[in-house]
């Protein structure tokens, strides 16, 4: 019933919130799906598109029943992924009381973070990371085909397919699984006559600036607040969202990428380190995921809102293995899911304007997402500092 309610509320606050909190999925995404069944234009085949190719999939799944009930189809679709990832986390037999913890957890976090929980094509990877990861211990064959096709529809869930593979036994099947899968959708899509596009969403996501929700454009924020001259918010017609333009922006973009390789290198080392020392898979794979998943927030040149969907698959893990230990991220967690529904959709027009009360806003979400990737570091680091003699899983 629990499950039911919240949803229900998401899916109302979708249709009817001010903020346009669908704007994506009905301006956007229907439009693709249009496209492609009026035979005009394929995204990711007949030109480079921001997205992997499975994304359209969703997609085109919303115009099952009309344009124009697109909106109200994908929130079904949508919910029911949702639902059968809680169910999975639920289990059939007697509900333990981590999972239950979990459960409910999830509920919280999705009714703070608000609408976009479900409003993006990130809501549609989420379920599948869950799944994923609340299957790579006993399956870690299911696993790896459920993250990767989760990062062919958006590019993330790569990153737990790594954590999966660094503290998984069996990770020689995990790579085999993922890589004989991408060859296979990337075969299907060269055969539909993609050519290169299909690889389109590595250089549309290059050629981004710096998002105005991004980590790093907090510092120009407040550049905008303290009224320094040629700062300022634009929109971008190229990629249709909001961008800062002022000295060192530009700069600023670039660096993400190669901060992102330095972060997602540390974050190897760690788990490898934590690997070779013995630790226990629970141990290993939550805060590896949950490190992995927050650099590639924080260092991240776009930064959108619904990125935070994100936190839900590594903390439900956690949760699940050591719920104790996994209670302060799970709170922080909750706090920049909150700062995220307080910034978007409602009031997002102060935050583009540099509203100083909504900067700071944004400044206290970027330091609550250092501060998860602090505690991650630091359980990694932990899990790695004394050899385990206790048998490992996965």
């Amino acid at each position: 019933m629990a499950f039911v309610l919240v949803h229900a509320w998401l899916v109302w606050l979708n249709l009817a919130a001010p903020g346009q909190p669908l704007g994506d999925v009905t301006g956007v995404y229907r439009v693709w799906a249009e496209n492609a069944a009026n035979d005009w234009l394929r995204m990711g085949i007949d030109a480079p598109w921001v997205y992997p190719i499975l994304a359209f999939l969703p997609m085109a799944a919303s115009l099952a029943f009309g344009s124009d009930w697109y909106a109200q189809t994908w929130l079904v679709i949508v919910t029911l992924l949702n639902a059968v990832a809680f169910a999975v986390l639920l289990g059939s037999a007697g509900l333990s009381r981590p999972r239950r913890t979990a459960a409910w957890w999830w509920l919280g976090f999705l009714l703070l973070l608000g609408p976009i929980a479900l409003g993006r094509i990130d809501a549609v990877t989420v379920p599948i990371a869950i799944l994923g990861l609340l299957m790579a211990a006993g399956r870690p064959r299911v696993a790896a085909v459920l993250l990767t096709v989760g990062a062919w529809v958006k590019v993330w869930p790569a990153a737990l397919v790594a954590a999966l593979v660094i503290a998984s036994r069996r990770r020689g099947e995990v790579v085999g699984i993922a890589a004989a899968l991408s060859v296979g959708i990337l075969g299907v899509s060269l055969l539909a006559g993609s050519g290169l596009n299909v690889f389109g969403f590595v250089e549309e996501q290059a050629g981004r600036g710096l998002q105005v929700e991004a980590p790093l454009a907090v510092v120009w924020l407040w550049q905008i607040v303290a009224g320094a001259p040629g700062v300022r918010v634009v929109y971008s017609q190229d990629i249709l969202t909001f961008q800062i333009e002022g000295p060192g922006a530009d700069a600023a973009a670039a660096l993400t990428t190669p901060a992102m390789a330095i972060g997602v290198l540390a974050v190897v080392l760690l788990g490898v380190r934590a690997v070779r020392r013995g630790a226990v898979f629970g141990r290993v794979l939550p805060p590896l995921a949950l490190a992995f998943v927050v650099v590639l927030m924080l260092a991240n040149k776009v930064g959108s809102p619904q990125f935070i969907a994100w936190l839900a698959a590594p903390v439900i893990l956690g949760l699940v293995y050591r719920p104790r230990r996994f209670a302060v991220p799970a709170a922080v967690a909750a706090s920049i899911a909150l700062c995220t529904q307080l910034i978007y959709p409602y009031w997002y027009g102060w935050l583009l304007a540099a509203n100083p009360a909504f900067v700071l806003l944004l400044t206290t979400k970027v330091a609550l997402l250092v501060a998860l990737l602090v505690w991650a570091i630091a359980a990694l680091w932990q899990a790695g500092a004394r050899r385990d003699s206790a048998p490992r899983s996965g």
